[in-house]
């Protein structure tokens, strides 16, 4: 039953997920801890969690899911209670993520809005997510299955994910492919998603050289010029930082 260790345990948790949200969440820098307490979803969210997953450990029936439930009413963030969680989550905004029964999250760890950390199959046993530490998972991404995401990782926003995730690398893309950001780790967590590499359009572009070099050599060989390539703009807003607020 709860206790006084368990009392400090949850407390102590709560000072930890309130500093990463201060810390990682840029509005939130001139906020009091009580007004992020009393104002973000997700913070609220990890605090029933962190009670409901107490009361779940110690074998107490209804409650725990019982205050998932009014988690989910009141936040819109979903997390069943034997899902483990590590310290200092930040989970921006809330809306949206599912956090699935055997799902295992590391410290440090950031969601943004609409992530889930799905199960695949009717079977019993591990079908969540393992997430390492100081991971960050973009918005609307879907990580299914009991893949496993090495530290360091980032995810990024509606991505697929359904095999495992090197430590320090990028995934991006339906499926989510593992890619790099110019050759190094990625520095988080930020939102800039409008940056990450596309695999698919990297593709194309490799593609569209190659049939321009050979229309190039067929023009050498019959005398005739090679069609004008059609124009591809790339898809970015007039003016402005396409990442700007």
């Amino acid at each position: 039953m709860f206790g006084l260790g368990t009392l400090a345990r949850v407390t102590r948790e709560l000072r930890q997920d309130l500093t990463a949200a201060q810390e990682r969440d840029p509005a939130a820098r001139d906020l009091g801890r009580l007004e992020i307490l009393l104002t973000y979803g997700g913070v609220q969210a990890l605090l029933v969690h962190r009670i409901a997953h107490a009361a779940h450990d110690t074998g107490v029936p209804v409650l725990p899911h019982a205050l998932a439930y009014v988690g989910r009413i009141t936040t819109g963030v979903e997390i069943h209670p034997a899902a483990q969680i590590g310290d200092a989550l930040f989970i921006d905004h809330g809306a949206g993520v599912v956090i699935g029964e055997t799902a295992e999250i590391g410290d440090n760890v950031t969601l943004y809005q609409g992530v889930t950390l799905g199960g695949t199959g009717f079977a019993r046993g591990k079908r969540h997510p393992t997430v390492d530490d100081d991971v960050v998972i973009g918005s609307g991404a879907k990580l299914l299955g009991p893949i496993h995401v090495g530290a360091n990782a980032k995810i990024g926003a509606n991505s697929v994910v359904i095999h495992d995730v090197p430590p320090k690398s990028t995934v991006v893309g339906n499926p989510g492919h593992p890619v790099r950001i110019e050759g190094v780790r990625p520095v988080g967590p930020d939102a800039d998603w409008a940056h990450l590499p596309d695999p698919v359009a990297d593709a194309i572009r490799a593609l569209s050289a190659r049939v321009s070099e050979l229309e190039h050599q067929l023009a050498e060989v019959t005398g005739k010029e090679p069609v004008k390539p059609a124009e591809v703009r790339p898809l970015r807003p007039r003016g402005g930082d396409p990442t700007g607020g």
